[in-house]
């Protein structure tokens, strides 16, 4: 059942007062996975009062927007991006009152809140769905679905050979009203998501009212998950392969990056476009390549969308140059900031990616090592934050966090470690609850336990043992985050001057400033460029020369 609220007083309607350039433009935000940042009421599952409580947390962090991950009314078959009831919030993390504090409480403190919205599919226990099945094959409703019927003998192969992103069929066959086999749905991920048909204008009219309502709650924007999967293909073909279940392959799937997603958020700006504040869409789009993630954010639909070729460039100066080349040159046709991502609930942390082996993906299963990978993990931060454009934040990457590899079996929640194919499965690594205190049973997580169990070498990166302690992973966020808001040369732009640099090595001007990054193994002696502004490693002097060590990003003032 919805919850209702009363309507909010007019400051929380129009969101933060307006400013002179788009606080987007260079904004960096922070994903919060409200399972596993704070738990405000001791059941050992993250919710809605524990976030409101950290809040002045990522003030003090420097950033300027939370992302938060869904939290609606869900079953949880995966994690919340099941959604049951778009207008409710899931009791395990609060009611709508304790949104409506959440988002009040952040904007006291001049952070604003994107909220994480699922359109291409719904929970099996959405409304729509369960009267669909109710009511058998020629219901009106399974028109907002795609409800197909087999092939073969008596209907029993899927009506194409779509595979699911979670590994197996990409349809799952129903059973009629009188137990006899009914049609088959489409769930592009578990069948638990049936996707929505977006052809349907029911479907249409309904998102558009669900924007409305958290805008009108205050939201600030919304991150739009499989923003890429919304409209498939006429006819819905078959591919004629397998190895269908990549995120960002080399081809445009029947399911994935088809051309009319784009009028569908064409009518969701002009609906963002009513409400003062700037508030934002964002893209959550794997393309094939970064010039089709550019026909997200034309003029006149999202404002940023994910840099995915970022997020999976391995630790190597070519490379990282190319992808931030082709990154800025693709968003300057059409005016949007590149954003820049290491991190987040779906991949495996950079500190343990980068202390791995290259071409391993975003994926991994190793710990890799744990030095090395925390060292790069650092001074790709800094590189990230020196780049023009906006920047995401996975909560605990602040931290150091590596992933945690070793979890047993039989308490991973992943959907697709239960399957046989699709995603690797292990994405439970990168959501374990963060630490907060050096003990407790959950490490200051809560008063209780945690869903996924923490690893005891946690209490020594907790942000009570990192907090002002010099040269800690907190306290390198920490200054970063207060140079890029106050350095001239950083934040907003689309232009980078690269300046000659040993092999290996990547040295980037902006104004007043240069960023050298090292991503070979052993020390590099480089002429120093100017003042030492902030390094994530200590940098040696030899005349006017600087020697910046192994792994290491160094920031300096021109």
């Amino acid at each position: 059942m919805t919850q209702h609220l009363a309507a909010p007083d007019t400051a929380t309607t129009t969101g933060p007062r307006a400013e002179p350039a788009p606080w987007w433009r260079d904004a960096v935000i922070y994903q919060v996975y409200p399972r596993s940042f704070a738990d405000g009421n001791g059941d050992g599952m993250g919710d809605l009062a524990g976030i409101r409580s950290r809040l002045p947390y990522l003030r003090e962090l420097g950033v300027d927007a939370v992302w938060l991950s869904p939290f609606y009314a869900s079953p949880q078959a995966d994690a919340g991006y099941d959604v049951a009831d778009y207008r409710a919030i899931d009791p395990m993390f609060g009611t709508l009152h304790d949104a409506d504090a959440l988002i009040r409480s952040a904007h006291a403190l001049d952070l604003r809140i994107i909220v994480d919205l699922v359109p291409n599919h719904c929970s099996d226990r959405h409304d729509w769905f369960r009267q669909a099945l109710r009511e058998g094959p020629g219901s009106r409703l399974r028109e907002r679905f795609h409800f197909r019927p087999g092939r073969g003998e008596d209907g029993a192969l899927p009506p194409n050979d779509w595979e699911s992103i979670f590994g197996g069929p990409a349809w799952t066959r129903t059973v009629n009203p009188d137990g006899s086999p009914g049609e088959w749905y489409l769930h592009l991920f578990a069948p638990e998501q049936p996707d929505f048909n977006w052809e349907h204008p029911a479907v249409q009219d309904e998102f558009r009212s669900i924007l409305r309502f958290w805008l009108d709650l205050g939201a600030d924007g919304f991150r739009v998950d499989v923003a890429h999967g919304l409209v498939k293909a006429p006819g819905l073909p078959d591919i004629g392969s397998g190895d269908q279940a990549k995120l960002l392959g080399d081809d445009i799937m029947p399911f994935f990056d088809q051309d009319g997603v784009h009028e569908i958020y064409r009518s969701w700006r002009r609906i963002l476009d009513e409400y003062e504040g700037e508030r934002i869409l964002v893209a959550e789009a794997w393309t094939p390549t970064v010039e089709r993630t550019a026909l997200y954010v034309r003029p006149d639909e999202m404002h940023q969308a994910f840099n995915f070729q970022y997020l999976a460039a391995d630790w190597d100066a070519k490379e990282l140059r190319e992808v931030i080349d082709g990154s800025l040159a693709a968003m300057r046709p059409v005016g949007a900031p590149t954003t820049w991502v290491l991190s987040n609930h779906d991949v495996t942390r950079h500190a343990t990616r980068f202390g791995n082996p290259p071409g391993l993906g975003t994926q991994q299963r190793e710990p890799g090592d744990r030095e090395q990978g925390l060292r790069r993990a650092r001074a790709a931060t800094l590189l990230m934050l020196a780049l023009p454009g906006s920047a995401y934040l996975y909560q605990g990457e602040e931290l150091g966090l590596p992933d945690v590899t070793d979890l047993p079996d039989e308490v991973r929640q992943d959907p697709s470690f239960f399957r046989a194919e699709g995603q690797d499965g292990f994405r439970d690594g990168c959501r374990v609850p963060i630490p907060w205190t050096r003990s407790g049973p959950s490490y200051g997580f809560g008063s209780g336990g945690s869903w996924l169990p923490q690893p005891a070498e946690w209490a020594g990166l907790s942000v009570e043992a990192q907090a002002g302690v010099p040269g800690s992973t907190l306290e390198l966020y920490r200054t970063a985050l207060a140079a890029r808001r106050e350095h001239p040369g950083l934040g907003a732009g689309d232009v980078v001057t690269w300046l000659d640099a040993p092999d290996g090595v990547l040295a980037l001007a902006r104004e007043k400033f240069v960023c050298t990054t090292n991503t070979t193994g052993a020390p590099v002696r480089i002429p120093a460029p100017g003042a030492l502004l902030l390094a994530s490693a200590p940098v040696g002097a030899d005349g006017g020369f600087a020697v910046l060590p192994a792994d290491a990003t160094a920031w300096w003032t021109v």
